[in-house]
């Protein structure tokens, strides 16, 4: 049945199938070819979504799209303009970290691309910056939406591993930070050796505002506060934080900000069911992929291949590494997770690895593929925003960024404390 489940699932894919009924229909084909009831794949799609925790998703869509739509990433924009924008890479570094910030709203990698590569690739391009660095820092600085909590990507892990959402979330805080600040410092370097200074400055308030841009941007900055801060406080889940976000969402929009119309909601709602759908058709599919790789026993046949060729943790880690960066090039996020985690997972507990500190490594291997072809999603929507090709993003500077990107990543993998000292001092462990 397994080599049914693997050869399917190639199969699939190869004929152009969609990822998600790839995986659907290859289980299907592995239970069909057993003595198990057919009806077995609709259950299993079913129970892999029937979860309350899975409801955050949709919500925290809908926050995202709020917020935006809201005039947020103006706002954040022009906070980190009056501090940044000055340094040589300046609008690089402005972008890098409102990034950070709209991750912090968002939870979503290409959402935070397209909402501040739309504002700051086309005033980078103003003040004589190379296309492909413009384009390259959106897409490199747009996959910390998935990092910096909440993130959806992280929802998924905790619901494929059994892993608190809110320690996920805590976990996320300093890696992304670290990555931050990782991609600011290649974009000084970048702008300080092409001389990339502000010459037309589109994104600066002016000096009499400056209290009033910091004052306008609390709210936003504001709302991961409200949902970590309710998590952690017992006040709500993360499900009902999303909530949460969504009612924030719309009373920063209408009444604060007042950018929000009434006739936006529905091309909000829409886009975000049809986010939330495809993401939950890959978990139902690949919760019936899963179930056939568990009864065949596959990941206990993994965890013995892996040990009985190194039982040393480093090792371990290395080759999940290789092995994940290599699977984010040509996988989608949340599916990647849904398949790999309960496949790895168990040797990662053999080892002794902690399950946040592994959620994270993880996280941040398939985030990286966010830039890497033929997939690279975050590629798409920066050439988009341009009406270039992704060859044209391909180059030195998308390639600084992912040696970066790897470089904060294997710091991040052998000093687990990074990820897992916020949620054990919260913990109290």
């Amino acid at each position: 049945m397994a080599s049914i489940l693997f050869v399917g699932l190639i199969v699939l894919i190869v004929i152009g199938m969609p990822l998600a009924y790839a995986l659907g229909g290859s289980a299907f084909l592995a239970i069909v070819s057993s003595d198990l009831p057919n009806i077995l794949t609709v259950q299993r799609f079913f129970t892999g979504v029937d979860s309350f925790t899975l409801m955050a998703i949709p919500f925290f869509m809908i926050s995202g799209s709020l917020m935006s739509k809201g005039g947020v990433s103006n706002r954040l924009i022009k906070l980190c303009s009056i501090f940044l924008r000055k340094f040589p890479g300046g609008l690089a570094i402005v972008t890098v970290v409102a990034c950070t910030f709209f991750g912090a709203i968002s939870g979503s990698a290409p959402a935070t691309a397209a909402a501040i590569g739309g504002i700051m690739i086309p005033v980078m391009l103003k003040n004589r910056y190379a296309p492909d660095f413009a384009m390259s820092t959106v897409a490199s600085a747009g996959y910390l939406g998935v990092i910096i909590p909440p993130s959806i990507t992280m929802v998924t892990y905790g619901v494929a591993a059994g892993a608190s959402i809110g320690d996920m979330f805590m976990a996320g805080i300093f890696p992304g930070l670290l990555l931050c600040l990782g991609m600011c410092a290649y974009s000084f370097f970048v702008g300080r050796k092409n001389n990339y200074i502000m010459v037309r400055e589109e994104v600066q308030p002016e000096d009499g505002n400056i209290l009033r841009t910091v004052v306008e941007a609390i709210p936003a900055l504001l709302m991961p506060i409200i949902i970590l801060g309710g998590i952690y406080g017992g006040i709500f889940t993360p499900t009902e934080a999303g909530c949460v976000s969504v009612v924030y969402g719309l009373l920063v929009g209408f009444f604060i900000y007042k950018e929000l119309k009434l006739s936006d909601l529905p091309g909000i709602f829409k886009s975000s069911a049809l986010s939330t759908s495809m993401i939950l058709l890959i978990i139902g599919c690949a919760s019936a992929f899963g179930n056939i790789i568990t009864r065949e026993m596959i990941p206990n046949k993994v965890a013995t291949l892996l040990i009985g060729f190194s039982d040393n943790k480093v090792v371990f880690l290395i080759l999940v590494n290789v092995l994940l960066l290599i699977v984010g090039c040509f996988m989608e996020t949340n599916t990647a997770i849904m398949i790999i985690a309960p496949i790895l997972l168990p040797v990662a507990q053999q080892l002794g690895i902690d399950i946040v500190h592994f959620g994270i490594i993880m996280v941040i291997n398939l985030a990286i593929g966010l830039l890497t072809p033929p997939l690279g999603m975050n590629l798409y929507v920066a050439t988009g925003i341009t009406g270039k090709k992704v060859s044209d993003i391909l180059g030195k500077n998308l390639i600084g960024y992912i040696v970066i990107s790897i470089a904060i990543l294997l710091i991040i993998t052998y000093i687990p404390s990074i990820s897992t000292f916020l949620p054990g001092l919260i913990a109290g462990r």
